[in-house]
């Protein structure tokens, strides 16, 4: 089983005890009877994992945390928030940017959804749930992703220190519990969503508190530019 999960070297070092419980069997089995019964699964397979290979586990310096994947053909591509090129910019993306120009100086707002170049420099932008049905949202929920992405954030907060959290709504608040507010910096906002982003979202300055955090730390501050 451990051999079949392919995922980045560092993470699957830091996750294997995971890969071996019977919830991550069961998470296994239901994906490939989803897949049997000819259902569409976004984004592809070689995707699930894609948050973790682009951010290894020794890299993250910012963690984001979204729901679910987006459920449009070409839309997801494993890394919260973001979506593949040549698609339109979601809306809770768009939200995002606003707030970006607005919180750094010389942030221009892209034509493209595409965080790749985030993931690369630190920012794990990770889904609680890492599949999802065409058009149905939430329904890969409950299955055990949360089980194993509720893993993850746990060993970043024991591992590591001087970790930046945004947690944007009340789903991703509800995972504080999971991280040592001793060690790592917890930013809280309401969800970039056009139902919410003006409830809090908007102005919290989350990206230059987390490069200021960052630099106080001895660290490379994020080039948010996409």
């Amino acid at each position: 089983m451990r051999s079949e999960v392919k995922i980045e070297s560092s993470w699957k070092q830091a996750l294997e005890a995971e890969f071996e419980k019977p919830y991550f069997h069961q998470l296994k089995e239901f994906l490939q009877l989803e897949k049997a019964a000819g259902k569409t699964i976004y984004p592809p397979g070689k995707q699930f994992f894609a948050a973790f290979d682009y951010t290894p586990f020794n890299q993250v310096k910012v963690v984001i945390l979204g729901q679910d994947p987006y459920h449009g053909a070409g839309q997801a591509h494993g890394l919260c928030f973001s979506v593949n090129h040549g698609v339109a910019v979601p809306p809770s993306l768009q939200n995002i940017y606003k707030e970006l120009s607005t919180d750094i100086n010389g942030f221009s707002i892209p034509v493209h959804g595409n965080l790749t170049q985030w993931a690369t420099q630190g920012i794990l932008l990770l889904n609680a749930t890492l599949s999802v049905e065409a058009n149905k949202a939430g329904s890969h929920q409950g299955k055990g992703w949360e089980q194993f992405t509720d893993a993850a954030i746990n060993k970043l907060s024991q591992h590591h220190s001087n970790l930046v959290f945004m947690l944007w709504g009340k789903f991703a608040q509800s995972k504080a519990p999971l991280i040592d507010h001793t060690k790592h910096l917890i930013l809280t906002a309401a969800h970039p969503s056009p139902f919410s982003a003006y409830q809090g979202f908007m102005g919290c300055k989350h990206f230059s508190k987390a490069n200021a955090y960052l630099i106080q730390q001895g660290q490379q501050a994020i080039n948010w530019q996409v």
